[in-house]
């Protein structure tokens, strides 16, 4: 795993981004992977400038999203799809067709959770796979416990996470208790990965990641049986790191 520290958010993003359009520009029908909640706001923001200001063009990239809330209409402004569109979609040159996100209202669930696999088969799988990495060690919505075979399968929110993603919502009543999620093992499937976190309250999950040996306790750990993942941090969310690990 490659870790490159950076001095803040805005430099994490700028460096993500940088990742992202290195790879578009090298493959210009790339399939990306990507992620929904805080972490890639600051990413998004750089890759709708390099859209508008520096030609990075996206109209034949392809993009899988990693999971979505049950119960939420696509429409509905704290479902995944809208902040997709919200936060990126609608502000870069992608072909809205050729943008998939897990149907939370799908009448059959678990065909849904079938047929989305069968999406990043037939489709991908990632050319680049951008990932968050949640307080607890989540990543997707791959909660702690998470076999690291799984795939796009239905999540049972832990109370942490609906805790951590109440700002968000009005209040915590309103925050689904379950998800469609790409599993650990469609995460996997990804050639390169790329993880950002930013800030203290990720102090505990990166120091996790990085000195304890892969743990189903810790599903973001499942990375480091990965040969091609790269992990940008900010020196909050690294402050509690010890040596040994190749930086940049």
């Amino acid at each position: 795993m490659k870790v490159i520290i950076t001095h803040n958010n805005q430099e994490l993003s700028e460096k993500a981004c940088e990742l992202i359009e290195q790879q578009v520009k090298e493959k210009p029908d790339s399939v990306l992977g990507l992620a929904t909640g805080g972490s890639p706001l600051g990413t998004y923001n750089e890759m709708i400038k390099g859209c508008n200001h520096r030609s990075v063009d996206y109209e034949h990239v392809k993009a899988l999203n990693l999971d979505e809330y049950i119960g939420l209409d696509k429409n509905d402004p704290q479902s995944y799809h809208f902040f997709m569109r919200k936060h990126l979609f609608d502000h870069i040159n992608i072909n809205p067709d050729h943008t998939y996100i897990p149907n939370g209202k799908a009448k059959d669930l678990q065909e849904e959770c079938e047929q989305y696999e069968q999406f990043i088969e037939d489709i991908g799988p990632p050319d680049l796979q951008l990932l968050g990495i949640g307080q607890n060690g989540h990543i997707g919505f791959n909660e702690p416990g998470t076999p690291f075979d799984r795939e796009t399968h239905i999540i049972q929110l832990e109370e942490s996470t609906r805790q951590a993603n109440a700002r968000f919502f009005e209040s915590i009543d309103d925050v689904p208790k379950q998800a469609i999620t790409m599993g650990i093992q469609s995460i996997l499937k990804s050639k390169k990965i790329v993880v950002i976190a930013s800030g203290e309250r990720k102090a505990d999950a990166i120091q996790r990641l990085l000195e304890e040996e892969p743990s189903e306790n810790l599903p973001a750990s499942a990375l480091r049986n990965h040969k091609n993942v790269t992990l940008i941090v900010d020196e909050e969310a690294y402050q509690k790191v010890g040596q040994g690990e190749e930086t940049q």
